[in-house]
């Protein structure tokens, strides 16, 4: 790997910890729908991807009930998250080390809105040179979407050799459709065999394993 001159974060699963808001909110939008609540276990597996695509699995090929339901979840998060989202261990301290060496982004499957909205309430959001995530409107983006967007967003700086850190697998398949090299992390909602079988470069159990990586 050349040395890489700047950071693209996912959001859930690698600095913050949403999986309690997220299942309320599954939840909440489940019972409003009239469809049985599911254990928290059993929902972390749809956090990462598109909310779009967990509610095509939980209520069908409907896809005008499906983007009912994503509206409902998104109002009720938007209204909850905050009391509830906490950021792993370790990770305040990266970013701020990291933002002293290189410009930092984030690309995530949150909508934009709600993306920036938990970043600024943690104290985060100025660590970071743009927060990408889909527009409200949005149905169903890719990763490399995303990804494409924030790496417009760092545009200006020149970029030549960004890394992405995620936990999931679509962390690593959106940033290999840019050729840019993944480092999976083990304390968000994937796990390893899911980042080894998606090819991820480099995989950590925390987050102080990162900047040597890095080279920083």
């Amino acid at each position: 790997m050349q040395h890489p001159d700047a950071v693209l974060f996912d959001l859930d699963g690698t600095i913050i910890d949403s999986e309690v808001p997220f299942a309320d909110s599954i939840n909440h939008t489940l019972a409003a729908f009239g469809q049985p609540e599911r254990e928290p276990s059993e929902l972390r597996q749809y956090l990462g991807p598109p909310t779009h695509e967990a509610f095509s699995e939980l209520l069908g090929p409907d896809e005008k009930l499906i983007q009912a339901a994503v509206e409902t979840y998104r109002a009720h998060y938007a209204q909850h998250s905050g009391a509830t989202t906490t950021v792993y261990d370790g990770m305040p301290e990266l970013l701020r080390y990291l933002h002293a060496h290189m410009p930092l982004a984030v690309a995530t499957s949150k909508i934009r809105v709600a993306a920036v909205a938990l970043l600024e309430g943690l104290g985060l959001a100025d660590l970071f040179v743009t927060i990408s995530g889909p527009a409200q409107d949005a149905v169903n983006e890719s990763k490399a979407t995303t990804i494409a967007r924030a790496l417009e967003g760092l545009g200006q700086l020149q970029i030549a050799s960004p890394v992405m850190i995620g936990d999931r697998l679509y962390d690593v398949v959106g940033a290999r459709e840019h050729k840019i090299p993944t480092i999976g992390v083990l304390w968000g909602a994937g796990s390893e065999q899911e980042l080894r079988a998606a090819r991820a470069d480099w995989i950590v159990a925390k987050p102080d394993e990162i900047p040597p990586i890095l080279g920083v």
